[in-house]
């Protein structure tokens, strides 16, 4: 076989496996979102709270299966930390005295469960370090968005649920058309290689070009002077969770957080940029928006 030909079956057999997998995505998003926007504008709280816990526990046990390898008990016990997490930061997030607990007895619980399942020692920093972040950056990070829906009026709540959605999908989308048709100059080779510097610009005029519409469309307590500063800058920090995830994955050798959705991997390569993205929508409705 030629060098030639070799190079053209080698081009077709990415083409090939890019439309496969973007078949896939697109399936799973045509299942997926109608659902999730149903339970969203039509379910009570308690039951997208619901589906906001059984995510929390799907992508903490993807969290720890990386930290705390071949430690089921360990596993469970982080998943059960951060499932914990978010019920406190649900149904008592004005409470400073239930939440100041929380941060205060997390490192400890971290701690006392390393020296528990001791394993081996030189990971022990990365096992302590993940059982203190593992439940604030999943547990309170994805449960942000429930408390949009709760906290704020029914239709202003889920418009910023949706919108942190948007900010979130719309970047991920810009990111990997430009990236893939027009990107050049790498962004971070060490972390991720195939991410640009022109796809992170893309992520971020999608990601505006949605917050704009939002304000207009379905949101109208967004205005307009907030809704650019609040996308661009929801969207760089989305591509960080992106970013900060592939690192985690890179650094304990795993290719996948899991493989729960077809064409998309597990839970946390899903929402590693929206559980950024929900905090960022959170804190703004929090301290400005509302």
């Amino acid at each position: 076989m030629t060098l030639a030909r070799a190079s053209r079956l080698d081009t077709q057999n990415r083409v090939v496996e890019a439309v496969s997998n973007l078949v896939k995505r697109v399936g799973t998003a045509a299942v997926g979102v109608p659902a999730l926007l149903a339970l969203l504008f039509l379910g009570p709280d308690w039951a997208f709270f619901g589906f906001i816990a059984v995510a929390v526990c799907i992508g903490s046990l993807e969290l720890f299966m990386m930290t705390h390898p071949n430690d089921r008990i360990a596993q469970v016990v982080g998943m059960l930390t951060c499932l914990a997490t978010s019920f406190s930061f649900y149904f008592f997030h004005g409470n400073p005295r239930v939440l100041s607990t929380v941060l205060l007895v997390l490192p400890l619980l971290s701690m006392l469960l390393v020296l528990w399942r001791l394993g081996s020692v030189p990971t022990t920093a990365l096992r302590v370090m993940a059982g203190a972040f593992g439940p604030l950056y999943l547990g309170c990070g994805l449960t942000s968005l429930a408390l949009l829906r709760k906290v704020l009026p029914l239709g202003e709540g889920a418009g910023f649920v949706v919108l942190a959605l948007g900010l979130a999908w719309a970047s991920d989308t810009g990111g990997y058309f430009a990236g893939r048709y027009l990107g050049k100059h790498k962004l971070y080779e060490a972390v991720s290689p195939k991410k640009t510097i022109e796809g992170s610009v893309g992520g971020v005029l999608c990601a505006t070009a949605f917050a704009v519409l939002a304000a207009y469309w379905f949101l109208p307590t967004l205005r307009l002077v907030h809704a650019i500063p609040l996308a661009v800058f929801g969207s760089l920090s989305g591509q960080l969770g992106d970013l900060g995830e592939s690192l985690l994955k890179r650094s304990t050798g795993v290719k996948d957080s899991g493989n729960l959705l077809p064409g998309h991997g597990g839970i946390l390569d899903r929402v590693d940029a929206l559980i950024v993205t929900a905090t960022v929508v959170y804190l703004y409705a929090q301290w400005v928006g509302a």
